[in-house]
């Protein structure tokens, strides 16, 4: 259990095969990341088919997704070596969990058989971890409820005599160094509770945490359940049997039977449930909801936005908002930072931003021209992947859009919010926290001297502009500015977030770029669309407004004063 003695849930992925299936994932991943889970894994691939994959995937959701994860790691098709240098790589990306595993036979074989020069098992594995570096991995190692399929093959369930001695080589794992188990997929309770029950009787001490398939379709549980030989009570069998055509009466009915096994796991005494995403969110979430395990998200947030995971160095704890929606990106350009910035951001910062590159201009996940068509040729005044404290200022927005100014940030103001709220809430239990209203967005010489001249009246209110040739002005009197802040029971004063001066300049390059790199070069050099962009890229300011009046202000009076004395043609 977490520290505050709630039941956890984490969430493990397959890497997918295609680099479509890729860019997927990683938007669900950053979606589901937001649910704040204990920690994610990644599988390693039947037969060590996707060893690359998996090291990249891990290695992005650790330090660019900011999320603790855990790498399958398993023996098949590998040699000691290969495994020697997978576990520095994962050392390398800030990595420190592992999932040591036997492996399932390579595609195509029936038996398993070892690597000449690589390990026999995982019992191997799992000491071989811990010979090379002591106690710098958390290791996990799989359980099986209804025994090793290995043990059964040719007989419809386990013997007695086997599943004993299944029992006590998941011992000799633990006994080599493992922390913890994750089991198998199942779904009879009493089978799973018998058998914590034998583990912690042959002297099993660890954590177990049991792993939990979701049912989303018909064919998809029954082909799963059969390739694993998993038992499968009578009652869900004949329930699922009655409406295997209707594919919304099966995922409801899925819900509801996997939300019914979680509870009984957890009034058992469980820790926590891992869940078998197979890549998908809906059944996942829908089962947490029902749990109500979604509510408590708030109180796990230390922060408004996700730290980096930095072992061995001072703990993150501000960071400009600039990069509020490419969180990505600010990993990447402070990655190799000695010292990150902690207290107030000018007390303690990093050296430069790294260097600007197409990599950072890029995401992750949108490579292929026909992608980045569908990310960036969409509406204007499109709303996809909003924050839930973005939706009560969604209509407003959307009229600045439509008068000329490119909303890219915000956020709304807070006054004093309970640090456990569901939309607003970080930091923990008992505080409370603030926030100023601010709205990022690019607009026209001629809408950014009707706002300034509307700034007169707003008195709250202060603005930074500056162009892609880099002139800048402002009517900040100071470098720096909190417009995120929480106060909590024995602690100092938090302000995570900042405006400043040195970061905007930085991040002004990123911003522009994306209209050339990501926007502009969808379409062919000289045709109108092109021309249009960098037109556009040419002619528009970036442009902030932070308005001081955490309290009663109304940051979008401003822009309807500018507004109401445009002239027609311009608004």
């Amino acid at each position: 259990k977490e520290q505050n003695g709630q039941p956890f849930y984490s969430f493990e992925y397959f890497p997918p095969k295609t680099p479509a299936g890729v860019a997927n994932l990683y938007e669900r991943v950053e979606r589901m990341g937001k649910l704040e889970p204990m920690f994610v894994d990644i599988t390693w691939g039947a037969g060590g088919s996707t060893t690359d994959l998996t090291l990249e995937l891990s290695s992005n959701f650790q330090q660019q997704f900011c999320l603790e994860t855990q790498m399958h790691l398993t023996c098949t098709n590998i040699s000691k070596e290969s495994i020697a240098e997978a576990l520095k790589k994962a050392k390398e990306n800030g990595i420190q969990n592992i999932l040591a595993l036997r492996g399932d036979p390579p595609k195509g074989e029936e038996n398993w058989t070892a690597t000449a020069g690589g390990f026999a098992n995982a019992v191997d594995l799992v000491k071989f971890i811990r010979a090379e570096y002591g106690d710098y991995f958390g290791i996990s190692v799989a359980g099986y409820p209804e025994g090793h399929i290995d043990w059964f093959k040719e007989t419809p369930e386990i013997s007695k005599e086997h599943y004993w001695k299944d029992m006590l080589y998941l011992k000799d794992k633990c006994d080599a160094g493992a922390d913890c188990i994750i089991t198998q997929l199942f779904y009879d309770v009493d089978i799973y509770e018998q058998w914590v029950k034998d583990c912690r009787s042959v002297g099993i001490t660890v954590p177990i945490i049991p792993g939990i398939m979701p049912i989303n379709t018909y064919g998809g549980f029954d082909r799963m359940t059969g390739f694993c030989k998993t038992k499968v009570p009578s009652a869900v069998r004949q329930g699922l049997d009655a409406i295997k055509d209707n594919e919304d009466a099966v995922r409801a009915f899925g819900v509801q039977y996997v939300t019914d096994m979680c509870r009984r796991l957890i009034a058992g005494g469980a820790p926590g449930i891992h869940l078998y995403t197979l890549n998908l969110e809906k059944a996942c979430i829908d089962i947490l909801t029902n749990l109500n395990m979604l509510q408590s998200a708030p109180s796990r947030r230390a922060l408004p936005w996700r730290a980096r995971l930095a072992a061995g160095k001072t703990p993150e704890d501000v960071r400009p908002i600039y990069w509020a929606n490419r969180p990505r990106s600010y990993m990447a350009r402070t990655l190799h930072w000695d010292e990150l910035p902690n207290g107030r951001w000018g007390d303690s910062r990093g050296p430069a931003f790294g260097k600007l590159t197409n990599y950072h201009l890029g995401e992750l996940h949108i490579a292929d021209p026909e992608d980045r068509k569908a990310e960036w040729g969409a509406d204007f005044l499109g709303a996809a992947h909003l924050d839930e404290e973005t939706h009560h200022i969604k209509s407003p927005l959307a009229e600045l859009n439509r008068a000329g100014f490119l909303t890219i940030n915000s956020q709304p103001r807070v006054n004093a919010a309970p640090s456990d709220d569901a939309v607003h809430g970080w930091g923990g239990p008992g505080g409370y926290v603030y926030q100023k209203a601010y709205v990022e967005f690019f607009c026209s010489g001629e809408h950014l001297k009707g706002l300034k001249e509307a700034l007169a009246s707003y008195p709250s209110m202060r603005y930074s502009a500056v162009n892609a040739k880099g002139e800048f002005e402002t009517s900040c009197t100071q470098d720096i500015t909190a417009v995120t802040w929480g106060v909590f029971p024995d602690r100092e004063v938090v302000q995570p977030t900042v405006v400043s001066k040195e970061s905007f300049m930085v991040w002004k390059d990123e911003a522009f770029g994306l209209w050339l790199s990501q926007w502009k070069s969808i379409y062919p050099e000289g045709s109108p669309s092109a021309d249009l962009i960098q037109g556009l890229h040419d002619l528009l300011f970036l442009v902030t407004i932070v308005d001081n009046d955490f309290q009663n202000g109304n940051i979008f009076n401003l822009f309807n004063t500018a507004i109401a004395k445009m002239p027609v043609a311009n608004n």
